[in-house]
Parts: structure tokens; sequence; C-alpha cells
């Protein structure tokens, strides 16, 4: 299954992303089939070839949680955000 994901690319504490195409489950600095974009999360700007995601969705493959996020920051889908870090549920005490 083809998803759409980010891979590090930087020094240590200077990270940014890649944005692209690969096997779901392949490692981060695997085999990509294609780069579609950047992401820089320490300035929170991004770069997106808006025509390959629309080519790759269509194509059926599906976007991370993370990427999805930016994909709607960048109007190319729509729907919500959606969460990453939810808070656990705190246990019940007896």
């Amino acid at each position: 299954m083809l998803a759409i994901k980010l891979r590090p690319i930087g020094k240590k504490k200077q990270i940014s992303y890649r944005i692209v195409i690969g096997e779901k489950r392949s490692k981060l600095d695997g085999k990509s089939l294609e780069d579609i974009g950047w992401y820089n999360p320490h300035t929170n700007k991004f770069s997106v070839d808006a025509a390959r995601v629309q080519y790759w969705m269509k194509s059926g493959a599906l976007p991370t949680d993370s990427v999805h996020n930016i994909l709607v920051t960048a109007k190319l889908i729509e729907g919500e955000k959606i969460a990453l870090h939810k808070k656990k549920k705190e246990a019940k005490k007896a």
C-alpha cells in the first residue's frame, strides 16, 4: 500500500522533512517513488506539488496523519485536521 509520508532530512535539532510517496511499511530512509514537496516544522513553511498529490491520491496513496494536516492547511483536501497527540484517558480508581 502506498502512502504519502514525511521523510526526515538535515541535522539533528535542525531537521526538516521531504514529503514523499513510498510504501506504507518501508523505512523512513528507504526507497521512495517520488518527492512531491517539503515541510520545515521550525518555521511552519511548506511547499507541495498539488497536481502530483491529486494524482497519487487518485492512484490509491493515503496520507499519514501529519501529511493529512499539511494538506488540509494547503487546502488540497477538505476535512478537519487529525489530532496527533491525543491525551490519554485516566484510569478509573476502584
